[in-house]
């Protein structure tokens, strides 16, 4: 079956979708049990923090390594590989013997578990032209989805039975999914040999090579990396502090506000294909600094704050599926490297939001916070009115062939 005679259907990109949800999912299930796991093994609590460490680490050499793999290899077969490989590294991590044994199998696991970053640009690919925003948007909820999810499932599992059980269970749900992707996916032959090296220098240059990028880039860094992680921060301080005092798990529950961002989600990719694409990343950039300015004001309520948490997680998703939109429509042969730019630089802005985090909380604590999240929103609103000029690449139109 030739690329052109693959097309994805709703079903397949809801089958996309959950697994895109479980392989990132894989990121997380250790952060609620770094206690659990560090008791364990007999290692101490700031041992058990470089568990997630290891993890996120192979995830972004994964990420620059393994991903850019989807502009020349069978996607079926690629995805195939890595999901085994995957579930072979959940065993690991469910058997470890011993913490450094745990730490290699995380890092391991953090390497393959790439596959939701693989399949978006696939859904690029497959997607018709009209319908290429609603695609990725489903797809993308699942992400969000998987994020949320994670961690809540992981405590509950490691509640009823013992921390490595949620690997188990992950192994086994992986295995699943290969059969379930090998069922539902026809074999997408590759685009054209390209030597390794070459593959891995057009990851680097295509920031060069396509200067829309650039403000893509910049507008999801400072919404998802800055504003994200400024936002989350504060408001994890401030629950678990008077007059609130809730619990990690109740933090946890008002995390799940941000399900508005994945159920809405499947829908806000439709703006870009209908051509409101740019008038939509305003519109949600302009949400993003309100709903923050709403939980800085009223932040005793905790009815304001699950609206301001709803409606920035609704932002979040928004500028997000519409920036991936629009990343997938400046080539449809590089789809695979130009997300391993998005992520990668995804990455980056997210490890800056973190350390500014930390910094304006001991500047100023929570309200700090919020003015810098604020900051960051209309920093972004800033760059996608300043790249207007390059809006008409961004029209639902058919993407160019390079």
């Amino acid at each position: 079956m030739t690329r052109s005679n693959v097309k994805i259907s709703s079903g397949m990109a809801t089958v996309f979708s959950i697994a895109a949800g479980l392989a990132v999912g894989n990121l997380y299930w250790a952060q609620p049990l770094l206690a659990a796991i560090a008791g364990d093994l007999g290692a101490s609590l700031s041992q058990g923090g470089y568990l997630v460490t290891a993890t996120q680490l192979g995830y972004a050499l994964g990420i620059l390594l393994i991903v850019p793999l989807g502009d020349i290899l069978d996607r079926r077969r690629l995805l195939s590989i890595i999901m085994v490989l995957t579930t072979c590294a959940l065993f690991a991590c469910a058997f470890a013997p011993s913490f450094a044994i745990l730490l290699i199998a995380l890092g391991a696991m953090g390497l393959v578990t790439v596959s939701g970053q693989i399949i978006l640009p696939l859904v690029g690919d497959l997607a018709e032209e009209t319908m290429l925003g609603r695609m990725v948007g489903i797809v993308s909820s699942g992400i969000t989805a998987g994020i949320l999810f994670s961690r809540l499932l992981s405590g509950l599992v490691a509640d009823l039975w013992d921390w490595r059980s949620i690997y188990l269970l992950a192994a086994v749900l992986n295995l699943i999914m290969v059969a379930v992707i090998r069922i539902c996916l026809p074999g997408v032959p590759a685009q054209g040999r390209i030597p390794y090296g070459k593959l891995l220098l057009g990851v680097f240059t295509a920031v060069k090579r396509y200067p829309e990028i650039r403000g893509i880039m910049l507008k999801q860094g400072m919404i998802f990396g800055m504003a994200f992680n400024l936002f989350w921060t504060a408001l994890t301080f401030l629950l678990s502090a008077h007059p609130f005092s809730y619990s990690t798990f109740q933090i946890g529950l008002v995390s799940l506000a941000g399900l508005t961002g994945a159920v809405a989600g499947t829908r806000l990719g439709i703006l870009q294909d209908k051509g409101l694409g740019q008038k939509g990343m305003a519109f949600f950039m302009g949400m993003s600094a309100i709903s923050m300015g709403v939980a800085a004001i009223f932040k005793t309520s905790i009815v304001a704050i699950l609206l301001a948490a709803a409606l920035f997680s609704l932002a979040v998703q928004g500028v997000g599926i519409l920036c991936q939109s629009q990343l997938f429509t400046l080539s449809d042969s590089e789809r695979s490297r130009l997300n391993t730019v998005f992520v990668v630089s995804n990455f980056l802005f997210c490890a800056a939001g973190s350390c500014l985090a930390t910094f304006l909380w001991d500047l100023g604590g929570g309200n700090v916070e919020m003015a810098g999240a604020v900051i960051a929103s209309l920093a972004a609103l800033g760059v996608h009115f300043c790249s207007g000029r390059i809006a008409g690449h961004f029209k639902a139109s058919p993407p160019s062939h390079s």
